[in-house]
């Protein structure tokens, strides 16, 4: 009896646990998803994206330019802006950087080479908001001072510019070459009257760009005249014009359509891009195409919400993640490579790579809806890897720009190559991989000998440390799946390297130097040991090993106190200043990528109703439908791939492991239309602005009892169901339905390090010693000794050398060195000014140390002041003899730091009166690229060789420079110098 209702009870339970099956239908469109884009979206604030006309991934993005120069013009536009320049042909979406803005036209009414920067009459012309249009594919605005309507559209690789004028006479063109950046190179040539051609060589971000044009004018060109240094000339000699302005013939004052085509190739291909693509078909017809290509690209994801605002912030974000990567290829196949040779390949090649912000959600989101894509731009690391010698970090226009940190391409073909997409040449790929973690550049080779990057040998030390562990996690997933175990164990161990920047005291990952933690340590700070952020902001990055994370921490209850107390943390940073670090929730930053993931850890310790209130505010508090909507740069589509996961419900937090962690969908119905012809539905029950917890979810019609879903399930196609309720639920509490990332094969044992103890002292330092290990034993060894067990702590009174590693069982850590410094204790220092907190070089005796620093400021040896004089006073305890007094000065222009105006160095008997021994002045003024060091000394032997003089105190006068030069980058944003100085020497 007890046997038969236990199995009735069993069968009932089952049939419980699963929801009556019932067909969901898809999502339907209720108007064409173009009309749910608002362009503007990320061009006020700190987005820096662009209105204009552009079509997905596509080579050319014709938009008007209404700003030449500064951060926030970085795409040419700005919302807050009164005048338009003209229209460029190409233009970058979110970057932090300023490039492109090639190949400018601007219809006016008379001849002018003058742009109207100055305030002086010139072609730029007014233009209202009230007067402009902007949708998926098309541009259009009225130039209102000299009532001209202009229009845009394209296709791949090529546009039509359409320009209607108030009259018949005086229709002008400008063509202005040397619109933004530096030219290089340049021609303007025309070929008949009705055609131009040429190219624009130049430099900015990208070092070396190449971009050939042609032009091709509905109406015949009446006369052309050049610019020679202000004058117009009708003939262009040698083609040194940089300008150029046409007349054309139009009496009957139709309008005139401007095609243009480009390419990285030639003039040839410029043409035959142009003709290929558009060649005889009107504007209507160009836009019609580019509108419905549009359509079918924002199809591939229709949701269902009666909220109008969020549903334009899910399709502008959609169309944003389609913008980059670009194509960089004619229609012929040909491209220009790494190399800046000229390639033929048959498959689509791409530029514009920002992969240290995309490889987190943008590149896994084509992973979902665009899998044919990532084979093309997989095969393009691939090209480049052969023209280049290494897979991209951010290329752009066939150049490496070395911006940003990792070896990001890596991820991206590992994650692909997880998720079954590999439509490349699988063991090349690899091989480029293990290329890119092998190499000695960036701090790599510190990494590889140390197991991290100390501080003094690399910038960004504890950031590169971090995120090079999470891509070589990745490389070493990609090998156990292909059988090479050898390389398994190489990069499973090298992905826990995060632990040697774990401080298990202060419970945050620090910069170190080998064995010493960067002090003072403030976690608010932000300073040259990470990558556009502070502590808070990158010590929960280990998302291949969150569980390794937790069990430094203490446990689960430990991570989910140090989320609160990020996300409840004061707003503010401490150190330098970071235009980037926005979008604050306490001291999470989602204005800026290394944040992106810290919400959705709450399901990793079994609270995902805190992941699904953050997640819930992220997204209804800092998205809007606004031009100023985007909480930082947009990212070439990173900012928006967050928005479009996170809004259907879940995130990739660790590619490479096909997982996606839920959070809380935001729409009534989302449906995800496959390229393999399946379709994943996702829909909301309940949901509201109050209902935003989850009570529990089905999948396929059976109860999902974990918080994650897997790309399988999503490829499957099938449904996703979110039953939504006022209040947290018990969905996802409990241990086994948490996710978890989690190493378990070839555990390194962390290097021990200096707790405490001062490498530079006077009489004596006592040393203590620890790990974040537990159990594990330390040895160490002073000078040539031999090694010892740590027992406690003990005292360095003479300079001398340590060396440290610790062992666990099998385990052994790499042996670390650092010696310590005993300063002269006859030697004291008084600083009248005051140092950078985070430019310290170690505290107030930095500058009589003994050590001697390099031209690499970011490593924190030198010590720094920022916008003041320096006045430091050497005390040699008693009246001396002096030979040589030296001091040392950086110069690095581009960090803003400057050589001094004037350096005097004085010597006292008594501290009251002073002697003015050597004075020196520089021309701080003239630019310079170099980075250099100099020592401004004081030599007696140059007066006398029998007498010395003989002082107590000596003192260092160091003038600032102050207020930037006009020349300088941060001249407009009223910057102000630093001065670097290190080692006062006095023999």
């Amino acid at each position: 009896m007890t046997s038969k209702l236990t199995s009735v009870l069993i069968v009932l339970a089952l049939v419980l646990s699963c929801k009556e099956s019932s067909t969901i239908p898809e999502a339907q469109k209720d108007q064409p998803l173009i009309n749910y884009v608002n362009t503007f979206i990320g061009t006020g604030g700190h987005g820096h994206t662009y209105p204009g006309a552009t079509l997905p991934y596509g080579m050319m993005q014709l938009s008007p330019d209404t700003r030449l120069e500064g951060w926030d013009g970085c795409s040419g536009y700005h919302y807050t802006d009164d005048y338009i320049y003209g229209f460029s042909h190409t233009h970058l979406s979110g970057t932090g950087i300023s490039d492109y803005g090639d190949v400018l036209l601007m219809p006016t009414n008379k001849i002018t080479f003058n742009n109207g920067s100055d305030g002086k009459s010139g072609y730029r012309a007014h233009f209202s908001h009230d007067n402009e249009i902007a949708e998926p594919g098309y541009y259009k605005v009225h130039l209102d001072s000299i009532k001209i309507d202009v229009e845009l559209t394209v296709s791949l690789r090529s546009g039509i510019h359409k320009y209607q004028f108030p009259a018949s006479d005086n229709q002008y063109i400008v063509l202005d070459l040397a619109h933004r950046d530096k030219l290089l190179d340049y021609r303007i040539n025309k070929l008949n009257d009705y055609e131009i051609n040429g190219f624009r060589h130049s430099e900015a971000w990208a070092k070396d760009q190449r971009l050939f044009y042609h032009i091709k004018f509905s109406h015949p060109i009446k006369t052309i005249v050049y610019d020679d240094d202000g004058t117009a000339i009708s003939k262009n000699y040698k083609f040194e014009s940089k300008k150029a302005v046409l007349l054309f013939d139009n009496p009957n004052n139709e309008p005139l359509y401007v095609k243009t085509g480009i390419s990285a190739v030639d003039e040839h291909g410029a043409k035959e891009n142009m003709t290929a693509e558009i060649g005889n078909k009107d504007f209507e017809t160009v836009k019609k195409e580019a509108q419905k290509y549009w359509e079918t690209q924002l199809e591939k994801i229709v949701i269902e919400s009666d909220d109008l605002d969020r549903k334009t912030n899910f399709y502008t974000a959609l169309y944003h993640t389609m913008i980059a990567p670009n194509r960089y290829q004619d229609v012929d196949g040909r491209y220009r490579g790494m190399d800046l040779e000229i390639h033929q390949a048959d498959f689509d090649y791409y530029t514009v790579f920002s992969l240290w912000d995309t490889y987190r959600a943008a590149h896994p989101l084509y992973t979902i809806i665009e899998q044919e894509r990532t084979n093309h731009f997989i095969n393009t690391f691939l090209a480049k890897y052969d023209e280049g010698g290494i897979m991209p970090m951010w290329d752009l226009a066939g150049n490496y720009t070395d911006c940003m940190i990792g070896y990001h391409a890596v991820p991206v073909v590992a994650d692909a190559y997880l998720k079954g997409i590999r439509g490349y040449d699988i063991e090349k790929a690899f091989e480029a991989m293990k290329h890119s973690a092998t190499r000695d550049k960036f701090g790599l080779e510190a990494y590889k000998t140390y197991g991290f990057i100390p501080v003094d040998e690399e910038s960004e030390s504890v950031s590169k440390t971090l995120e090079y562990a999470y891509d070589d996690w990745t490389i070493s997933q990609m090998a156990k799946e292909m059988g090479k175990s050898e390389d398994y164990k190489t990069y499973i161990q090298r992905a826990q390297y995060y632990k040697n920047t774990f401080d298990p005291k202060t419970k945050f990952m620090r910069g170190r130097f080998r064995n010493t933690w960067f002090a003072p340590f403030d976690p608010y700070e932000v300073n040259f040991n990470y990558t556009e952020a502070n502590a808070w902001q990158y010590s929960f990055y280990v998302p291949q090993d969150i569980s390794g994370f937790i069990n430094l921490l203490g446990g689960k209850d430990k991570l989910e106190a140090q989320l609160d107390e990020l996300f409840n943390a004061k707003t503010e940073t401490s150190g330098r200043e970071q235009s980037d670090i926005t979008g604050l929730i306490g001291q999470y930053a989602h204005g800026n990528e290394p944040s992106h993931h810290m919400a959705y850890l709450y399901n990793f310790v079994g609270r995902p109703d805190k992941t699904q209130e953050k997640v819930h505010q992220i997204l209804t508090e800092l998205y809007k439908n606004d031009p100023d909507g985007v909480s930082g740069n947009e990212d070439c589509g990173q900012m928006s791939a967050w928005y479009v996961f996170s809004s259907m419900g879940f995130y990739p937090v660790t590619p490479g492991s096909n997982q996606y962690i839920i959070g809380a969908p935001l729409f009534d119905k989302a449906s995800i239309h496959l390229e393999n012809g399946n379709t994943f539905i996702i829909k909301s029950h309940n949901l509201s602005d109050t209902s935003i917890y989850i009570e529990y979810v089905y999948l396929n019609g059976e109860k999902l009892e974990r918080t994650y879903i897997t790309h399988d399930e999503i490829m499957s196609g099938g449904t996703l169901e979110f039953y939504m309720t006022h209040s947290p639920g018990v969905w996802g509490t409990k241990d086994v339905q948490h996710p978890k990332t989690e190493i378990t094969d070839h555990i390194i044992l962390p290097s021990p390090f200096i707790a405490k103890g001062d490498i530079t002292f006077r009489d004596s330092t006592e040393v203590v010693l620890n790990t974040s290990e537990a159990d594990a034993k330390i040895f160490f060894a002073l000078d040539n000794g031999d090694f010892q067990t740590y027992t406690k702590p003990f005292t360095i009174i003479n300079d001398t050398e340590l060396k440290l590693y610790s062992e666990k069982g099998d385990l052994k850590s790499p042996e670390l060195t650092t010696p310590f410094y005993k300063i002269d204790p006859n030697l004291s220092i008084s600083l009248e000014s005051d140092y950078a907190n985070q430019y310290s070089a170690g505290g107030n005796d930095a500058l009589i140390d003994g050590i001697r620093s390099t031209k690499n400021y970011r490593t924190g040896s030198w010590q720094g002041y920022h916008d003041q004089d320096l006045i430091a006073i050497v005390d040699l305890a008693s009246v001396k003899e002096v030979e040589k007094v030296s001091v040392g000065f950086l110069q690095d222009q581009g960090a803003w730091i400057f050589y001094p105006k004037s350096v005097v160095i004085f010597g006292s008997l008594d501290g009251q009166y002073y002697q003015k021994l050597e004075f020196k002045k520089f021309d701080t003024t003239k630019p310079s690229d170099e980075i250099a060091i100099t020592r401004v000394s004081f030599n007696a032997n140059k007066y006398s060789s029998n007498i010395k003089p003989k002082y107590r105190y000596i003192k260092v006068l160091a003038k600032k420079l102050g207020e930037l030069p006009e020349w300088h980058l941060g001249y407009p944003m009223d910057g102000r110098s630093w001065i670097f100085v290190d080692e006062i020497s006095i023999d």
